[in-house]
């Protein structure tokens, strides 16, 4: 049987982000009953095309990462709506809540009718924590590869091709600091769909939940 015409009315459907996310609000965020981090201010996706994922080799992704897009790339605290500009392309900040333990970097690009595939995606949040928490650990996973600062400290790094798979690298230990810290977070990923996601684990790897994100 041959395929049947594309529907026209279905390719003028306007594209959404919904339902994989909604506009985050001035109301710090809890995490979700697993602990992972939901809120995150989200830069749309800086080209860097690469036809293939086995680039992402440890080498070729911190120099990707290190790369200067944008002005004050590792230390900026973007509000919603804030705009960068990468090689002569105006980029957005969106303040956003993810509906899954995940976020869907593809249906966050999709929906905005961006770049899909070869991108960079920069995301950031503000975790604030009740009291200084020692000894815990960031745990994440990511399709294709990332690296992630706390509060500006490389402290998870995730190489090669991979799917994403819940805590697929944890860090060392750390310190929360009581009150705000900083995650910083960059994707890259060539062909196929992209995603991550984050969480802090104790000792015992069991999720922190006693803390709450915020946009600033």
């Amino acid at each position: 049987m041959g395929r049947l015409p594309p529907d026209p009315k279905a390719a003028n459907v306007p594209r959404t982000i919904a339902p994989y996310f909604t506009p985050a609000t001035a109301v710090p965020k809890a995490p979700d009953a697993d602990g992972f981090l939901q809120r995150w201010l989200l830069l749309e996706p800086i080209n860097k095309p690469n036809r293939s994922n086995d680039v992402f080799v440890g080498a070729y992704v911190r120099k990707a990462f290190n790369t200067e897009y944008f002005p004050d790339q590792f230390t900026v605290i973007p509000q919603n709506g804030d705009k960068v500009t990468v090689a002569n392309q105006e980029l957005a900040w969106h303040a956003l809540d993810s509906a899954n333990f995940d976020v869907k970097l593809f249906r966050f690009a999709y929906g905005l009718n961006k770049p899909t595939y070869g991108v960079i995606f920069w995301a950031v949040t503000i975790v604030n924590s009740p009291r200084e928490k020692k000894n815990v650990r960031m745990a994440v996973g990511s399709n294709s590869a990332s690296m992630w600062w706390l509060n500006g400290k490389d402290v998870v790094d995730l190489f090669d091709d991979r799917r994403m798979v819940m805590d697929d690298v944890v860090s060392n230990r750390l310190t929360l600091n009581k009150g705000k810290n900083v995650i910083r977070g960059a994707v890259i990923n060539g062909p196929g769909l992209s995603d991550f996601c984050v969480r802090f684990i104790d000792e015992n790897g069991e999720p922190i939940k006693d803390i709450t994100l915020s946009l600033k």
